[in-house]
């Protein structure tokens, strides 16, 4: 009893000191879209021509002009801290001839003829202007009338504020043969010192799951006060194959004709933006296509074309010291969150993404949302004193020492506490009568064991131990006092 009573205080105070302990924090991955849109940037390409043309018609005369065609505008996604960019041939290579552009421009402002300004060669009725004009078209020849000169000025414009005004130039290292395959983009001037750009992290595979749904985050103009990243949400579609045209996106509750919406996108200046698993925030493709059908290339190909440039992606201290603010902050830490995007402000000034997010975390600092002012406040509270589970468990062990005491005396014979009586003085003694007998040792050392009489007075009620001389009462076999039976 006594032991089950102990087992069952222990266990109660064990359960009241658990409850009393706090519960740790469950980490949360960061954003859907945090990760990348501080690496995405604004994608601007220009075919720059300068033009000689060599007038032999009336009068000898070389006649100089320079033109700016603007070819491709769209989205990139930076991979590297020294702001190296994965885009779409289609923003770095221009398809169309723009020597041909030059030839039908300079023509028509020198000789005053009427000569459309596009990519298409073009013949006039005038026999020598005529001949003049198609030795002026490309290709060279040893009796050409104009000497061409073609360069491609590509402009990344960063996700910063206050916007770049002149951003940071690029060229076109490898890109695949099609305009919607990958193409990769370096500096033409690497950062010297410092820690660089945020990249974007890049995912190992797409979701094979038809309906898997994704988030394309770029830009549909310069970023500008008036113009921030958008980010559009997607599904992925059944097939698409590399090198095939891509996947397909498809809203699986048909609310949405994405493909259209995406293509409309694309053609506004999405194209090429970063495709976003919802997994973990990763890239996954970039967005193609255009008109009434947006797809996705894959990571593969993204991969596939950064190896054959032999870049290799890799992250930098500005994304460490993100990851670890943003992990604070989707926990709702935001007190501590707020120091860590202040670093990242240190690192890189200007970081949209992690401004507006410091700024949400300033606001909710020490708020009812805030868990790092939950936390605090519980630690500063007084811990529960353990000294009333141990008073409790105490009072539990001596209840049970008192029970199995109480069991025991319940048990055991009583034994008279009264005090020995003086022998009546009138009261006559028989000396004849019961006798002490005494029995010593034998020389064997045989120990016999000692018989004890017990004298009566003249009421033989009333009885005395032989040994001590206690009164002993009728009913009384042992004697109270020293122990020793009443009747041998």
């Amino acid at each position: 009893m006594a032991r089950l009573t102990a087992l069952a205080g222990g266990v109660a105070v064990a359960a009241l000191v658990l409850t009393a302990l706090p519960v740790a924090a469950h980490e949360h991955p960061s954003g859907i879209t945090d990760l990348v849109s501080p690496a995405v940037v604004r994608l601007e390409a220009v075919s720059h021509v300068e033009i000689t043309l060599l007038d032999h018609v009336s009068e000898l005369k070389h006649v100089e002009r320079s033109y700016d065609i603007p070819f491709g505008a769209g989205t990139g996604t930076v991979v590297s801290p020294d702001g190296t960019v994965v885009g779409l041939r289609r923003l770095a290579v221009n398809p169309d001839d723009v020597a041909v552009y030059a030839a039908n421009k300079i023509f028509a402002e020198h000789h005053k003829v009427k000569i459309p300004a596009d990519y298409e060669k073009h013949t006039l009725s005038d026999d020598i202007l005529n001949r003049h004009l198609q030795d002026c078209y490309p290709p060279k020849s040893s009796t050409a009338t104009c000497i061409v000169n073609v360069t491609t000025d590509i402009t990344a414009f960063p996700n910063v504020s206050p916007p770049s005004p002149d951003g940071y130039k690029l060229k076109c290292i490898k890109a695949g043969p099609k305009p919607d395959d990958p193409a990769v983009l370096v500096p033409l001037t690497p950062s010297a010192g410092g820690v660089g750009m945020p990249t974007a992290p890049l995912a190992d595979k797409v979701p094979d799951q038809q309906g898997s749904p994704t988030n394309v985050a770029g830009f549909l103009g310069r970023p500008g006060p008036n113009v921030a990243h958008t980010v559009e949400i997607a599904h992925l579609g059944k097939g698409g194959v590399a090198g095939q045209g891509g996947r397909p996106f498809s809203d699986p509750e048909k609310k949405v004709d994405e493909p259209v919406k995406l293509g409309g996108l694309a053609d506004k200046g999405l194209v090429g933006a970063p495709v976003i698993g919802d997994k973990n925030g990763h890239v996954i493709g970039l967005l193609v296509g255009g008109g009434k059908d947006g797809k996705m290339i894959g990571v593969k190909e993204i991969t596939a074309v950064l190896a054959a440039a032999k870049v290799v992606p890799r992250r930098g201290a500005i994304d460490t010291a993100f990851e670890a603010a943003l992990t604070r902050y989707h926990t709702k830490y935001y007190t501590e969150a707020a120091p860590g995007f202040q670093r990242v402000l240190e690192l890189y000034p200007g970081n949209v993404v992690a401004a507006g997010l410091l700024k949400t975390s300033l606001a909710k600092r020490g708020g009812p949302e805030d868990q790092g002012t939950k936390k605090a406040a519980a630690e500063s509270e007084p811990a529960t004193p353990l000294w009333p589970f141990i008073a409790a468990a105490g009072i539990l062990f001596a209840a049970a020492g008192s029970g199995a005491y109480l069991l025991w005396r319940r048990r055991t014979p009583e034994i008279s506490t009264e005090l020995p009586q003086p022998m009546a003085a009138t009261a006559p003694l028989d000396d004849g009568a019961n006798q002490t007998v005494v029995v010593r040792r034998s020389q064997s050392f045989q120990v016999v064991p000692q018989q004890q009489q017990v004298m009566t007075a003249a009421d033989p009620m009333i009885k005395y131990c032989t040994s001590c001389g206690m009164r002993l009462g009728p009913a009384h076999r042992f004697c109270g006092y020293c122990g020793h039976p009443s009747e041998t």
